[in-house]
């Protein structure tokens, strides 16, 4: 039966009646369980700066779980359950000795590995004590952070090294960042207030680079980022790579290729266009379902004083409101889409075609670790854990020009 409301093609696309809007749970929850959070649990994930984990115990929350992060004084790192299994209280509040931790309330010592050593109000320093277990998660440190494996056991991989953050070389060092760094341009933020995946959809979106960051408001980077791009979109390894090329003047052309690592790991080049291999690399490391931090590395000459950007002489936290919204970047643009994006209602077009490949590909290997197996990635072997990043900016003679 057809409908008898006239229809008024003034009023179509009204607001009015739309149907509840939803995210896409898949792609953005992270806890325990959940098949992302499951895929996420199968990679080693950076947690902390190494020069920030002392004797001092401190908080973390990663991947929805609180834990605790603690340097013993033998200088070895350790990640425990945050509750004290004898009666509950926090080891925030414990003592780090030269063996592990020790608790508050009743003295209970547990090493970077859970095992209990100590019950000093027990008999013999506790008879039973070798059948108590914290609740731990392993840890190594590398390129400056600790990275904790939370998956099972069984399945625990090497930590990978990356080819372009080797063999740092004289005048050189390796310039390290954890928090919303790469959102705002500064070390402001310490968690960004909203959904991993706002920031993972942005590395493969090289189109975004024209507008919001060249021609928008202000130039954000370099002139030459206003020229809209040929974009190549392909899967390598074990994720997804663009090629973005820009014919430049004086018969040049720059091939600037970016890379995104199963499951939360990017490379992208110098933003200045410099020439060569892309000199860092960084992890979107989910906090919760809607907050993450990025853990950022690079390999820069050893006199460069890494300041951040700068916006009219001000940084991204010296900005006024009005400032933000004339120059936006890019914490406005994905803190715009709120805390989790209603994907639902998002109209993926061709440009879009990077985030779409790598959504299909977290899908597609969030199903063979449901199915028991291994997610494209991970290495049990140190010698085929190095990764080679392709990223850089790649200049050559123009084809147009010849």
């Amino acid at each position: 039966m057809s409908d008898p409301t006239p229809r008024d093609p003034a009023q179509e696309g009204s607001a009015y009646g739309r149907a509840p809007q939803h995210s896409n749970k898949l792609l953005t929850e992270v806890g325990p369980g959940t098949p992302l959070g499951e895929l996420m649990r199968r990679y080693w994930q950076p947690i902390a700066l190494s020069e920030k984990v002392r004797d001092l115990p401190r908080k973390v929350r990663v991947l929805g779980e609180d834990l605790i992060l603690f340097r013993d004084r033998k200088g070895h790192p350790g990640l425990l359950y945050p509750r004290c299994m004898h009666r509950g209280t926090s080891l925030l509040y414990g003592r780090t000795e030269d063996r592990g931790i020790r608790c508050c309330y009743h003295g209970w010592l547990f090493d970077v590995e859970g095992r209990c050593l100590d019950q000093p109000c027990e008999p013999d320093g506790g008879r039973h004590r070798d059948a108590a277990r914290q609740p731990w998660y392993p840890v190594e440190e590398r390129y400056g952070f600790v990275f904790a494996y939370m998956g099972p056991p069984q399945k625990k991989p090497v930590l990978p090294r990356y080819d372009n953050l080797e063999n740092v070389g004289p005048g050189e060092r390796l310039w390290r960042s954890v928090g919303g760094f790469g959102s705002t341009g500064d070390d402001s933020l310490e968690v960004v207030p909203y959904s991993w995946l706002h920031m993972n959809d942005n590395v493969m979106d090289p189109f975004h680079v024209q507008v919001l960051h060249s021609t928008f408001s202000v130039v954000q980077f370099v002139p030459q980022f206003a020229v809209m791009p040929k974009v190549d979109f392909f899967y390598a390894d074990h994720g997804v790579c663009y090629s973005a090329l820009r014919e430049l003047d004086a018969g040049q052309e720059v091939d600037r290729i970016s890379t995104w690592l199963l499951p939360n790991i990017m490379s992208v080049p110098d933003v200045t266009l410099k020439a060569g291999q892309s000199a860092g690399i960084s992890w979107v490391v989910p906090v919760d379902d809607s907050h993450y931090v990025q853990a950022m590395v690079a390999k820069i000459p050893e006199s460069l004083a890494f300041r951040g950007m700068r916006f009219n002489g001000k940084t991204w936290a010296e900005m006024t409101q009005e400032e933000h919204q004339r120059t936006p970047g890019d914490y406005e643009a994905q803190a715009g889409q709120g805390p989790i994006s209603l994907h639902s209602e998002e109209h993926l077009v061709t440009s879009d075609r990077g985030v779409m490949m790598q959504r299909r590909l977290l899908m597609q290997q969030i199903e063979v670790v449901a199915k028991g197996g291994d997610p494209l990635g991970v290495s049990f072997e140190p010698e085929k854990a190095l990764v080679k990043i392709r990223s850089g900016n790649f200049y050559r003679a123009s084809q147009a020009a010849g």
